[in-house]
């Protein structure tokens, strides 16, 4: 802790690093640094538990830069008290440095990657459930900007924080009036912060955001009060006249020719600073991965939807996996997560409707050391794809996503229910894995496999039941596939997997009744993908079908057609998906009139003989 009458010098210095960081770079944010340059100096040197040499303990103090543009600021703060010895501040935003333009879990004090507004806060809220849940008496501090509240997922996050009194979060908003291109909505008028913020169930307390002392007496304040948010009303590049409050120096370094002009207006003040934490670090609860193989109750021909095998397996996962979490968005009894929530109903975080809260609580968790996994219906999820692609970036342990109910097989609901978007969305994000299971038995067993998986995983099932078709010994590797049906005269392979596999499976006992033979591969891994046996498929058949209930664009036909690019053997190669925005309609009818049916197959298969 430094003396309470240097911390305006702390600022100051704090200040300049940025300023000579981002000219450096010449890039960067530093009128938003310099904006909250005071409230870092009371976090980090004064308030905040925490060990400048232990990046890792969840007994310290956990703090997020929602905000995350301001990321030098933070890094000067990190260097400033010991934590980053062997980092040169001037490396900002160079290849191969640590210290990117936004914040990047490369820097080891960082958990969570930010820089896409309105994320930093759902995931503290994930932070601060899991640690409030494990009983460690820590406290999580999040900062936003002020133009960063107008997103909704900040809302989302604030009703969530409410509504589980989580005790252990402080927010704190940096009130500085300008956003990038001009104003922000409510520029000073603190008034309408606290109204919102009070609305929502936080405490709030005001306070002028460049005053060390009134800084420190709303953060003891609001320890006693959380959740809290502290709304600081700041200047937008305080400390050197010509950025104080002017419009237009967002995103702008300062060029090096106003450099000294720039340095010289802040005070300089040369003393050693000491950083010990207040508390020392407790022993930390978190059970580590075990076994998460479990006993299968389906056999051959039972009738099981894959949804409820995902649910009923997460039942018997939590059994043996004492750090497994289960989220849902208000359809646990159609995702059949409400197994896990009657088992264990103080790992089940009920999101409500809010499906971007959801996800980044999720990426809190999971920087927590737990297993996160959540659900929802596929077409639901897609609002939530930037926080995916951002959880990827953070790097996450475990990050399982399940999308229920996909594809036109839903029937009457229609295309706002359908989820015909999801396998290109998942596939898209960086390291991601993306399962396909068809029947209750790899639902099970890919679910299985994904506990155990790292980055970010999707699990694909659908509405309708569908008969077992694999022994519960079956192994499904990530990366694998199944061969159901081949021959040395196979005509053609069809490539499918969920509700068409079964489609796929009428065909070939049609067309071997007449005398045609045709390979069938359930591709129940689409990403990584079985390349061997699509190989091999290629080598002996020279036709390849693939079928999917999902759009045509993006899925499972993509990824084939990639794996036959990179082989550069001529086969003859045909795509069925769904191409045309459904109606509603029983599923029969829309399997039928988007051809992804029994007959659809049989059609390609004839018309290219």
């Amino acid at each position: 802790m430094v003396e309470r009458d240097l911390l305006p010098v702390i600022a100051n210095r704090l200040r300049k690093q940025v300023i000579q960081m981002t000219t450096e770079a010449g890039s960067g944010h530093p009128t938003s640094c310099m904006s909250c340059a005071e409230i870092f100096a009371v976090l980090f040197f004064h308030e905040m538990n925490w060990d400048p040499n232990d990046p890792d303990s969840r007994s310290y103090d956990q703090f997020i830069l929602s905000k995350g543009h301001a990321a030098p600021i933070l890094y000067a703060a990190l260097k400033e008290a010991g934590a980053l010895k062997n980092t040169d501040l001037l490396s900002l935003r160079k290849n191969g440095s640590i210290l990117e333009g936004h914040p990047s879990v490369r820097c080891p004090f960082i958990k969570i990657a930010t820089g896409s507004l309105g994320q930093g806060l759902s995931a503290a809220c994930g932070i601060a459930l899991a640690r409030k849940n494990d009983n460690i008496k820590s406290t999580v501090f999040v900062l936003l900007g002020d133009g960063e509240t107008q997103e909704g997922s900040v809302w989302e996050s604030l009703n969530f924080a409410s509504h589980y009194k989580l005790n252990n979060l402080i927010a704190i908003v940096d009130i500085n009036r300008l956003g990038q291109s001009g104003p922000t909505m409510f520029e000073h008028e603190i008034s309408n912060y606290e109204k919102r913020f009070q609305a929502f169930g936080w405490n709030t307390i005001s306070v002028d955001g460049h005053n060390t002392e009134k800084l420190i007496e709303a953060v003891k304040s609001a320890k006693q009060k959380a959740p809290c948010a502290i709304l600081a009303k700041t200047i937008k590049g305080k400390g050197v006249p010509f950025l104080e409050d002017t419009k237009g120096d967002h995103g702008r370094a300062v060029p090096k020719e106003k450099l000294q002009e720039a340095l010289a207006s802040i005070s300089n003040h040369a003393f050693a600073v000491e950083v010990k934490p207040l508390v020392k670090a407790a022993n930390q609860n978190n059970e580590g991965l075990i076994s998460a193989d479990i006993d299968l109750p389906y056999k051959p021909g039972d009738m099981v939807a894959t949804r409820e095998a995902y649910g009923a397996t997460l039942k018997e996962i939590g059994k043996k996996v004492k750090n497994l979490y289960v989220l849902d968005a208000d359809v646990k009894n159609s995702t059949y997560s409400e197994k896990f929530l009657s088992e264990f109903p103080e790992r089940f975080v009920q999101a409500f409707i809010a499906e971007q809260n959801m996800a980044g609580m999720a990426l809190g968790l999971a920087v927590e050391g737990k297993i996160p996994t959540f659900s929802s219906f596929a077409c639901f999820l897609t609002r939530a794809f930037d926080f995916f692609r951002m959880a990827a970036y953070s790097r996450p342990a475990h990050y399982i996503v399940c999308g229920s109910h996909a594809g036109a097989s839903i029937g009457e609901d229609g295309p706002s229910q359908m989820g015909l978007e999801d396998i290109a969305m998942m596939k898209s994000i960086f390291e991601s894995t993306v399962v396909y299971p068809s029947d209750a038995v790899s639902a099970a067993k890919l679910t299985c496999e994904l506990i155990k998986q790292k980055g970010v995983s999707y699990i694909r099932t659908t509405r309708p039941k569908t008969k077992v078709l694999y022994e519960k010994n079956e192994t499904f590797p990530v990366g694998g596939s199944k061969t159901l049906r081949s021959s040395t005269s196979d005509k053609a392979t069809i490539i499918a997997c969920g509700v068409t596999l079964y489609e796929t499976l009428k065909a070939y006992d049609l067309l071997k009744s007449q005398g045609t033979n045709i390979r069938v591969i359930d591709l129940y891994s689409i990403k990584p993908i079985d390349q061997q046996t699509i190989r091999k498929a290629i080598d002996e058949t020279k036709f390849i079908i693939t079928c999917e209930d999902h759009s045509v664009f993006g899925g499972i036909g993509d990824e084939v057609a990639k794996v036959i690019l990179s082989y550069g053997k001529q086969c003859r190669f045909r795509m069925l998906g769904v191409q045309n925005i459904p109606s509603s309609g029983s599923p029969e009818e829309l399997l039928s009139i988007h051809g992804i049916d029994c007959q659809a197959i049989i059609k390609s298969i004839t018309q290219s003989a």
